[in-house]
């Protein structure tokens, strides 16, 4: 089997001491592989968001070991693992974080900027990302003048801006309505399907988490059921 995106081995962490102390994460352990869509499922407090920050490099667990394409993420310094996300991470939020009274265009080049690149290139890539996703047109608006879907729209555009290998989306519909929402859902997958990304998606919509490949559902800190990788019950039943 190919070497997984991503590899957490025994993932704990917690917040606070002593009698306010909360384990958010007990010992989680799980692998995304290249080109596949994994959802991580659990009522409110199950440690989703926690573990999703952890996978992003957001945060670091307090134990444990996470893998980023077979590098050990807790042997970096500051600057790889800034440079490390930028260059292999999106992130599409539920709150868009969105610069208000910056352009579309702006809003969608700021990894880019961060990346260090010229503005003609820059111009360029993010261009690109927006037609992509049929936005183009709105690159000169603020951000303040679309709509919720178009908003979404202009946060994928800048996940994609650094053609990254894997996507987190937190709650990528819950600000959106039902037709807007399937939309956006349509864009996330057709991206794993077309380019090969790895998607992570957290949610509590069960009929988002059924579209992935697999889920992993998490209570309490802890894995209390995931689903097997499709490839491995094909192997099985060959």
């Amino acid at each position: 089997m190919p070497q997984p995106v991503l590899d957490a081995r025994s993932i704990h962490k917690s917040y606070g001491r002593g009698e306010s102390r909360f384990d958010a994460l007990r010992g989680v352990s799980l692998e995304a592989h290249a080109g596949e869509s994994l959802a991580i499922v659990g009522k409110s407090g199950s440690g989703k968001s926690t573990l999703m920050h952890i996978l992003a490099l957001l945060d670091a667990p307090d134990s444990g070991a996470l893998r980023i394409r077979g590098t050990d993420a807790g042997e970096l310094r500051r600057s790889e693992v800034q440079r490390l996300r930028n260059e292999e991470f999106g992130f599409v939020f539920q709150q868009f974080f969105l610069t208000p009274d910056a352009t579309v265009l702006e809003n969608v080049m700021l990894p880019l900027v961060i990346a260090g690149l010229g503005r003609r290139e820059r111009v360029e890539r993010a261009m690109a990302a927006l037609r992509s996703l049929e936005l183009d047109d709105k690159a000169g608006n603020r951000a303040t003048d679309l709509s919720g879907g178009q908003k979404q729209r202009a946060v994928i555009a800048r996940a994609l801006v650094n053609e990254p290998s894997v996507i987190f989306a937190d709650e990528p519909t819950g600000n959106l309505d039902s037709a807007t929402g399937l939309i956006v859902e349509d864009i996330l997958f057709g991206l794993v399907r077309e380019r090969g990304i790895t998607l992570v998606v957290v949610t509590h919509d069960d009929d988002l988490a059924a579209r992935c490949d697999r889920r992993v559902h998490l209570r309490d800190g802890l894995v209390v059921a995931a689903d097997a990788r499709t490839d491995a019950l094909e192997a099985v039943l060959a």
